[in-house]
């Protein structure tokens, strides 16, 4: 509103005074011009944050409704056990006194029932601080990578996994496993978020699509191809920023789990690509499900 506020005094101005210098003008003008152009930016980079923030509502609300669909589903079960526990008493009561072994055993189904209230409660706090710490580990990763309307780069939550997808245009040469400069740019910004997060595993999986590769002497196939460039970028990881072994995974899908179709040339393109898979922790969530 400034900007344009400024433009109309320097407009009014150059029409009451038309002798003006025309260099003096030209420089009003383009300083106009480049005014403008920082206004437009601003409101680019204004609505990608709008759009980023709207993104990560809608990821948080389809955990939520899974949540809730599956507390819904155990609070069930819980009332049909209290039901048939009720049925039970109400039966042994019209028959006859029933003994103390009977009394024990219905006294600790009941217990179990109570027990199992408290488990829903606690699957569903662990559920909500998992969803929280997964989404500020995604917006971490594209806070480190910078440009989140790099189409080449995507990051996303699903089912409570996180994906980071990064096309072998960032990476690689066609038909090879040499990290380029731009890779090793990218993945180091990556690697930093990701050694600050020492209780999680990753994997890294190598993906290419169905063009066979021809007078290659060092690959044999598509599947040597995607696995050697895994295990470069895990080399990586492990060699320049002393991440821990035990906690990376390598792995190669050749050309079997394309997102495009081959037969196009750009979705050959989206299919040559590496993914990063943040694991799951499934031994805290065992502990979880044992019963103390």
């Amino acid at each position: 509103m400034k900007i344009k506020s400024f433009v109309l005094v320097l407009v009014l101005a150059v029409t009451v005074f038309s002798c003006v210098p025309a260099k003096k003008f030209q420089a009003l003008t383009d300083k106009y011009g480049k005014l403008n152009t920082e206004l437009v930016t601003a409101q680019m980079e204004t609505k990608a944050c709008r759009d980023e923030k709207a993104e990560a509502e809608r990821q948080r609300s389809i955990a939520d409704a899974q949540r809730e669909a599956q507390l819904a589903a155990m609070k069930e079960q819980v009332e049909f056990l209290k039901k048939n526990n009720n049925q039970a008493l109400k039966q042994l009561e019209d028959l006859s006194v029933i003994s103390s072994s009977q009394a024990e055993s219905i006294k600790k189904s009941l217990d179990n029932i109570g027990s199992k209230d408290a488990y829903i409660q606690t699957i569903q706090q662990a559920a909500a601080r998992k969803d929280s710490m997964n989404m500020a580990l995604v917006m971490n990763l594209k806070g480190a990578i910078g440009d989140l309307n790099d189409q080449d780069v995507n990051i996303k939550v699903d089912k409570g996994v996180v994906y980071v997808d990064i096309s072998d245009k960032v990476l690689f040469k066609t038909g090879s496993f040499d990290l380029s400069d731009r890779a090793k740019t990218v993945l180091g910004k990556v690697a930093l978020v990701l050694k600050n997060q020492s209780d999680i595993e990753f994997m890294v999986e190598g993906h290419t699509d169905n063009v066979a590769l021809n007078g290659n002497k060092e690959l044999l196939d598509n599947w040597d191809l995607s696995v050697k460039r895994a295990t470069t970028i895990v080399r990586m990881f492990q060699k320049q920023y002393g991440m821990e072994p035990s906690k990376m995974v390598a792995a190669g899908r050749s050309e079997y789990q394309p997102i495009a179709d081959n037969a196009t040339e750009d979705g050959r393109s989206q299919n040559r690509r590496t993914r990063i898979v943040i694991l799951p922790q499934l031994d805290q969530f065992f502990k979880l499900l044992e019963r103390k």
